[in-house]
Parts: C-alpha cells; sequence; structure tokens
C-alpha cells in the first residue's frame, strides 16, 4: 500500500465514520432506527445525487478494495453477532400464534417473491434463472432481527407478548432465509463447488458438538482475573474472534459464503453464567463493527446504487416490488397470527413489525450482486425497498400501538430475552 493510499485510506474512513453517525443520529431524532440513516449516507455519496465523478474522486479505483476488505470483515463481525443474539430459548412456549405467523410470514413473501421474480427475469437475469427466482423470493422473506429487537426495545414492548412473539417469528423467519440464501448461493456459484456442500452437515455437527463445549471449556480457563469476568478475557475474545474467522473461511471454501461460517460461529456461542459469556463478547464486539466496519460496508453499498436514470418501467418495478414487500408480509404474518387467535390489531402490529428489514436485507443483496444473481438496477431498487419497509415500521406502529397497550390478548410476560443495554449502532 503506497502512502497515498493511506493517506486515502484514512481520510475515507473518517468521512464514513462521521457522516455516518451525523446521520444515524439524525435518524434516531425523527424516530427511525440509526441504520437507515447509515444507509442513506452510503447513498448520498453514491451516483444518485452527485454523480459518479463525484464518488470516484472520493473513493478512487485504487482505496475501494482495500475498503471492500475491511467491510467483509463487519459483515462477518456483523453476522456473528446476529447469530449471538438469535436467542432460541425466545421458541419455547410460542404456541399457535408464533408457529403460524412464522410459517406465514415467511411462505407468503417467498410465493408472492417468485411470482415477481418470473416477471423480472428479462430484465434482471437470463442466465440462471432458477438462481434469480429462488433468491428473489428469499430476499422478500427476509426480516432483519437485531433492528426488529431495537425497534421493540424502544417502543417499550420488550414485556408483551406482541414484543416476545415478534422476536421468535423473525428468528424462525430468519434461519428458513438463510438456510434457503445457502442454497440459492451453492446453485449460483457453479457445480465445480456442490462437491464440497458434502461437508456442510458434519460441519454443522462440528460446530455444536465440539465447538460449543470447547468455547465454553476456554471461557472457563481464558478469563482469568481480567475485568469483565468470563465474557472479558482477551484471550477468550482472541478465540472466539480467530475462531469465527475460520469458520467464514470454511464455508466460502464450501462454495457458500462466508458470512454463514460467521453466522453459525455466533449460533454457537455458549451462554455461560446467565448470559454474562455471551454479553461479554458482545461489548467488545459491537462497538467496533457497528461505529466503524459497517459503515463502511453501507458506503460502499451506497456507491453501488445508482437511482438517477430510472425510467417509467423502472418506477413501475419498483412499485411492484415495495408492494410484493409490504404486503407479503404483512399479511402473511396477519393471516397466520389471526389462525394463532391473535386479535386483529395485534395481528397487524406483528405484521408492521416483521417486515422491518434493514441491514440483513443489505447482507442478503449484497450477496446477490457479488454472485451476479441481481444487476446493478435491481440491486438499486432493492435497497430503495430495504430503506422503506424498515423506515414504515415506526410510523406505523406508532399509529397501531395505542390500541394495543392494555389488550387482553396481549399480556406481560416479563423481561424478554433480548438485549436492551447496548446502544450499539446496530440497529
Amino acid at each position: 500500500m503506497t502512502a497515498s493510499q493511506t493517506v486515502l485510506l484514512f481520510l475515507d474512513l473518517a468521512l464514513i465514520l462521521g457522516l455516518a453517525r451525523a446521520l444515524g443520529a439524525l435518524a434516531r431524532k425523527i424516530g427511525q432506527p440509526s441504520v437507515v440513516g447509515e444507509i442513506f449516507a452510503g447513498v448520498l455519496l453514491g451516483p444518485t445525487l452527485f454523480g459518479s465523478h463525484l464518488s470516484g474522486v472520493i473513493f478512487p479505483a485504487e482505496v475501494r478494495p482495500l475498503l471492500s476488505a475491511l467491510a467483509g470483515v463487519g459483515v462477518a463481525l456483523f453476522m456473528f453477532v446476529v447469530g449471538v443474539e438469535l436467542d432460541l430459548g425466545i421458541l419455547r412456549g410460542g404456541g399457535r400464534v408464533t408457529l403460524w405467523a412464522s410459517l406465514c410470514s415467511t411462505a407468503l413473501p417467498l410465493a408472492l417473491g417468485a411470482a415477481l421474480a418470473l416477471f423480472l427475469i428479462p430484465t434482471g437475469q437470463k442466465d440462471s434463472p432458477t438462481g434469480f427466482v429462488l433468491f428473489f423470493a428469499v430476499a422478500m422473506s427476509v426480516t432483519a432481527f437485531p433492528v426488529l429487537a431495537r425497534i421493540i426495545a424502544d417502543r417499550k414492548l420488550a414485556n408483551t407478548t406482541l414484543g416476545t412473539t415478534a422476536l421468535a417469528c423473525a428468528a424462525i423467519a430468519d434461519l428458513l432465509a438463510w438456510s434457503l440464501l445457502a442454497i440459492v448461493v451453492a446453485i449460483a456459484t457453479g457445480e465445480e463447488f456442490h462437491w464440497r456442500l458434502v461437508l456442510l452437515v458434519p460441519f454443522v455437527a462440528l460446530m455444536i458438538l465440539a465447538v460449543r463445549p470447547l468455547l465454553l471449556w476456554a471461557s472457563r480457563f481464558g478469563s482469568g482475573n481480567e475485568p469483565g469476568g468470563q465474557g472479558g478475557s482477551r484471550n477468550f475474545l482472541a478465540i472466539v474472534l480467530g475462531g469465527l474467522l475460520v469458520s467464514a473461511a470454511f464455508t466460502e471454501w464450501l462454495g457458500l459464503h462466508y458470512i454463514f461460517g460467521a453466522f453459525l460461529f455466533g449460533a454457537v456461542m455458549p451462554r455461560g453464567r446467565g448470559g454474562k459469556l455471551r454479553s461479554g463478547v458482545l461489548d467488545r464486539v459491537e462497538p467496533l463493527c457497528g461505529l466503524l466496519l459497517l459503515p463502511v460496508y453501507f458506503v460502499l453499498s451506497g456507491l453501488k446504487v445508482d437511482l438517477s436514470h430510472l425510467s417509467g418501467s423502472d418506477l413501475g418495478q419498483l412499485a411492484a416490488i415495495l408492494s410484493v414487500a409490504i404486503t407479503g408480509k404483512f399479511l402473511g404474518a396477519y393471516i397466520g397470527a389471526r389462525i394463532g387467535g391473535l386479535d386483529s390489531r395485534g395481528s397487524a402490529a406483528l405484521g408492521t413489525l416483521l417486515n422491518t428489514r434493514g441491514l440483513t436485507e443489505l447482507v442478503v443483496l449484497g450477496v446477490g450482486l457479488e454472485l451476479g444473481v441481481l444487476d446493478s438496477k435491481l440491486y438499486s431498487l432493492m435497497v430503495v425497498m430495504a430503506i422503506t419497509t424498515t423506515s414504515l415500521t415506526g410510523p406505523l406502529l406508532a399509529w397501531i400501538r395505542p390500541s394495543l397497550g392494555k389488550d387482553p390478548e396481549l399480556p406481560d410476560l416479563g423481561p424478554a430475552p433480548i438485549r436492551d443495554d447496548h446502544t450499539t449502532p446496530i440497529s
């Protein structure tokens, strides 16, 4: 790396950090998750508003590979955090509402997304129609679990059936979505990689049966007398970071994507004493990831978004994408919750919450663009969908919420198992 590249890299990182923090704070002031402002920061620096010349000057070609490397590490850490915070304990006792709402809020977006993809194939992806249809369907079914957890905490819904049910549904939907996305990636990467996928099942078994107990053992002997106790050990943190990077590298080698390995490693993280083990690791990982590395990913994603040359037909496609995305999730959750026995207002609120997509959708779209499943135009339209659906969640919930507070169908359950003690920008 030359001296000029070093100077530009540091200046770009400072710009990204400052702009992401400023717009994230502005988003929170108007009642939006900070991730909405941070994603918009990337779009603001891209070609949509000021053309490609300005973005080329600020982020020259020789610096972008360096930023991409940092962004890749940031996404791996984010997926690790998603895996750690995806507490399957919230699924216990979910009952009929959780079961039906999860199934319907996943199945209907998948079906509608696949149908819309068939209509978009001529302009979206001619070489691999199967991969495109499957990917598009999965992208429509995603719910951003970390963003949803933050919205639930901010709206004081953490101790209600609505809040815990929404988190449980999001957990199930995301597990299904990541599993389906792994299949899509395997299809899109080509036949030469498929033989390695045989190793995926023993790898998952190894992570659950061997790596998880080893992490728990290492946490007991690695913490010593360092501040922070069991989760605060730097030695243990180094083991965790090294393990997630190896896990990410292995799934990339399998022909899938490194995000799956990072997610899986986070999912098998043991809790330790009352959750202190996980929380101690997250206390160290989240600030670096959320403050610096993820904003880099936002900006690089925004640089690929170009809405300056949209035609009338493109706007029609955007309207169709928004309609399918919002309607599929909302109606799926609403119908499922009603079948499960939830009242109409609670079902409407659940459908609104599950429409949150946020950064998780952005990661999925990045995978599609990287694999060539999405072209740049559809990628741009889908990013607009991700921002729009996430932005609508707060206002719609504020409109529905006053009628929900004391409904007998939504009794208090006690503290919900989400992390409400952090102000991380991963929200």
